[in-house]
């Protein structure tokens, strides 16, 4: 019979599988967006397989396990004991992780204390969070996507800011380690707390979507909203049907920022309306986050997801939708691979990395987990999207764009509307099938846009010229929100 038990092999957390009898030919947890590869001990009488609860991915450094369950996958071999370990294991905490074994899956989670992981203990951080009434400290905190990353314009301005003010401490709120997070920076696991403590103590927050969870501004304390995007679809107090709750609820998060970043003009004047984020000051220098893509050729990014030179690379990057939790499955990503010579990234959007799972298939490669989006479209050939604003990002590079949009009907009259007509105006082929696309990505001269390319890009990008990033540092270093030294 096959048994289990967590271990500390070193300092990394592990869970290990003994047995009788000759070993198995492999063993793997396999999660959603991870998988691990046992090593093998043992010959003859008995064998042993350690797990380690950290992975590498793209080249980077081994980090905790994503939050999530994982199935173990047993290569039997010339073995005759692997039965899974019926044996439930209760929650153990182990550095990095939270993990218990419920007799058919493993569960991995975040590591916070259980004496706060629970309502009550939350209750009591947010209330000493909220009455705290300490100094303020030279910090950041920093917060893209939810904690799920750290990526996108908060991502850019940290790099920025350890350049030009590296006595300025920075955190960087995640849901877990698995978050790779920049070098000289703290990582604060979110509801832990230290996540409260430095969430209070900081003079600086720089986010890129709401602020969860209860929010209390100190004296002395500002918000810089970078946004992600410059908005297609509508956004806030300009989605279809009024909801009265949905009103209070964005007036109410407006009202806890100091400034707002905008990619453009337009996007000024759309996001200060959807947020009624009015008579504040609204900064328009371009996105920090799409500097990179004014010198980054793509090489490295292209070697760390394993492309061999002088591949064509397709990034297929669709936004989320308000009716579904995955991915839309519009695409064959394999099918087109083959039908377009080309490999094909598949990116789902921020909101789809928890409840999703990777794609594969030959040439095939899931990115959506991959930390950092533009690094990416740097990497990339041509763009396939749909009506995210990604759009807006990707035109910097000049490069072409295809718009794969079978559901446009039901998502413009229904789920969110646009802005602008979006097949009237974007630079390059609406198609609304995956065989249309196909011929697009393979029979259409993109040099057909080029007026339109232009047009659009002097609307979109006029300030995306790579020192985003470093305007924005200076207002921030420059209006006293944090001292240089």
């Amino acid at each position: 019979m096959t048994e289990a038990r967590f271990i500390e092999d070193g300092e990394v957390a592990a869970f290990e599988l003994s047995g009788t009898g000759p070993r198995p030919a492999a063993v793997e947890l396999v999660g959603r967006r991870a998988r691990v590869t046992a090593r093998l001990h043992g010959r003859g009488r008995t064998w042993r397989a350690v797990l380690p609860l950290r992975a590498s991915r793209w080249g980077g450094p081994d980090l905790p396990l994503p939050t999530g369950e994982y199935r173990l996958r047993i290569d039997a071999g010339e073995a005759d004991d692997t039965g899974l370990p019926g044996t439930a294991i209760g929650t153990t905490q182990l550095p990095g992780v939270r993990a218990s074994w419920d007799g058919a899956r493993l569960h991995v989670g975040p590591p916070v204390d259980p004496a706060y992981d629970s309502g009550e203990g939350q209750a009591a951080l947010e209330r000493r969070y909220a009455t705290g009434r300490g100094p303020l400290e030279n910090a950041v905190f920093f917060e893209s996507f939810y904690g799920r990353n750290a990526s996108c314009n908060p991502l850019a301005i940290d790099r920025e800011l350890a350049r030009v003010a590296p006595s300025v401490t920075r955190y960087w709120s995640v849901v877990d380690l698995s978050v790779e997070v920049p070098a000289g920076a703290i990582a604060v696991v979110e509801g832990s707390p230290e996540w409260w403590r430095a969430r209070g103590s900081s003079r600086l927050l720089v986010v890129n979507d709401w602020l969860r969870r209860r929010f209390a501004r100190r004296p002395g304390q500002r918000v810089l909203q970078t946004w992600h995007g410059t908005p297609l679809k509508r956004l806030a107090l300009h989605r279809p049907g009024f909801d009265p709750r949905r009103a209070v609820a964005v007036v109410r998060e407006a009202r806890r920022w100091n400034v707002l970043l905008a990619q453009n003009p337009y996007a000024a004047r759309i996001l200060t309306k959807a947020y009624a984020f009015l008579r504040r000051p609204v900064w328009v220098e371009g996105y920090p986050r799409n500097d990179v893509l004014r010198t980054d050729d793509g090489r490295a990014t292209r070697a760390a997801l394993g492309i061999a030179d002088g591949e064509r690379v397709i990034l297929y990057a669709p936004t989320w939708r308000d009716d579904r939790e995955r991915i839309v499955d519009f695409v064959d990503p394999a099918a087109l691979a083959r039908d377009v010579d080309a490999v094909v990234l598949v990116r789902g959007h921020s909101r789809t990395l928890l409840p999703g799972e990777d794609a594969r298939g030959p040439r095939v490669v899931d990115v959506t987990g991959f930390p950092d989006t533009a690094r990416l479209l740097a990497a990339a050939d041509a763009l396939v999207t749909d009506y995210s604003s990604v759009m807006f990002d990707f035109s910097v590079t000049g490069k072409p764009m295809y718009f794969l949009v079978p559901d446009l009907e039901h998502y413009r009259g229904q789920l969110r509307g646009f802005y602008f007509d979006l097949v009237d105006a974007v630079p390059g082929p609406v198609v609304r099938t995956q065989d249309e696309l196909a011929r697009a990505l393979t029979e259409v001269d993109p040099a057909i846009f080029a007026e339109r390319y232009q047009r659009w890009r002097s609307v979109f990008n006029a300030r995306d010229d790579g020192r985003a990033a470093e305007r924005v540092v200076a207002r921030i270093l420059d209006q006293g929100f944090l001292d240089r030294d």
